[in-house]
């Protein structure tokens, strides 16, 4: 598969306007055979890199979605990280929040946790709700607990942003590396999958009425994204914007992008020391008298 990562990445200092962003590309297959042939090889690529990953227990790996409902960020989680060994990974969704999470700094649910090395760690939704649907619905802030003479509302976006940069720059110091997905969905196709949820039974749990009411501000979260990127995309922590009203696509593009961070780590088996040898060796012949 061949596609241009560097086309989805948004670089540091960018002014993002996702209207130029497309929703839809090119497939990079060709037919559904060929769809999950690319996709299963993807996941036999990131199960043996995976298993090098919890080896070398050097570096951890944080991914991070965000998108509008009906994105398929379950869907993208379920299928690229389907051959992962679950001793190794990790899935957070964050909800709305706790009374003890509320009675804590906006960052504190996130950062209980964070990938341990070795690991990965997947959120489904994060911190940056925090500046999301909090920016979208900013009465949110109210219940925060948040001491009213600390809340300038001309400032408080642009202090977590940097919050949210400086605590992604510690992590990164740390060893943990960290890879930023929006689920670019079209206005358009999020009603079709609205659709397709209300007429499948089987499908009718993913649907309430909020979904509805948030599409309502549907502008004024794409200009929260907007803000969002610009701010908090960087070299160390980049944001990717993933065309997604192709499922299968941006699953191709998502797994490509982590197969390709983490073959970049240099990630190897633990080396056996001459000492560990000789003990092995040792093992082994006591091993082989019991069976003669």
């Amino acid at each position: 598969m061949h596609f241009d990562h560097e086309a989805l990445r948004i670089h540091e200092g960018e002014q993002v306007n996702l209207k130029k962003r497309p929703t839809l590309v090119n497939p990079v297959y060709s037919s559904k055979e060929e769809y999950k042939e690319m996709l299963a090889a993807h996941v036999e690529q990131l199960s043996k890199l995976q298993q090098v990953h919890y080896a070398d227990n050097r570096y951890s790996l944080m991914l991070v979605f965000q998108a509008m409902d009906a994105a398929g960020k379950d869907g993208i989680i379920r299928h690229v990280m389907s051959g992962v060994n679950p001793q190794g990974c990790q899935v957070f969704s964050f909800k709305h929040p706790s009374a003890q999470e509320l009675d804590h700094d906006f960052l504190w649910r996130s950062y209980r946790c964070l990938p341990e090395r070795g690991c990965i760690g997947i959120f489904n939704r994060s911190y940056y709700e925090e500046v999301l649907i909090v920016r979208v619905h900013p009465e949110i802030l109210e219940m925060q607990g948040i001491p009213h003479e600390l809340i300038n509302k001309e400032s408080v976006w642009e202090h977590r942003y940097q919050s949210i940069v400086d605590m992604e720059k510690h992590l990164h110091r740390n060893g943990t590396r960290i890879i930023k997905f929006f689920l670019h969905l079209s206005k358009e196709e999020q009603r079709r999958r609205f659709l397709d949820r209300i007429d499948a039974p089987a499908k009718n749990w993913k649907f309430s009425a909020s979904d509805i009411e948030e599409r309502k501000y549907w502008k004024e979260y794409m200009l929260a994204y907007e803000a969002c990127f610009s701010a908090t995309s960087s070299k160390h922590a980049p944001w990717y914007v993933v065309p997604a009203d192709d499922k299968q696509n941006a699953r191709l593009m998502v797994s490509q992008i982590i197969v390709h961070t983490l073959q970049g780590l240099g990630l190897s088996y633990p080396e056996t020391s001459p000492q560990r040898i000789n003990e092995l060796s040792d093992i082994r012949k006591g091993l082989m008298e019991e069976g003669g």
